[in-house]
């Protein structure tokens, strides 16, 4: 059985309860997502604000993982 393919969209945290993110994505829907292994290996921080990039799966599109964080534009 062949891996689905993710999903990836761009989207910008608006809530943080713990380790769970509310994201809203650029098509304005809402999903809620953590962070991955990586992003929590190297302590990257994600705050309110911050523009990440989402892998969401094609069969639960509410849920996902937050892979980057975007650098921010002056």
């Amino acid at each position: 059985m062949a891996k689905e393919q993710k999903i990836e969209v761009d989207g910008k945290v608006i809530d943080i309860n713990h380790d769970i993110y509310t994201v809203e994505l650029d098509n304005k829907v809402v999903v809620t997502a953590r962070v991955s292994g990586k992003i929590r290996l190297n302590m990257i921080r994600i705050l309110a604000g911050d523009r990440v990039t989402v892998a969401l799966s094609p069969t639960d599109l509410t849920h996902g993982i937050i892979k980057y964080r975007k650098k921010e534009e002056k």
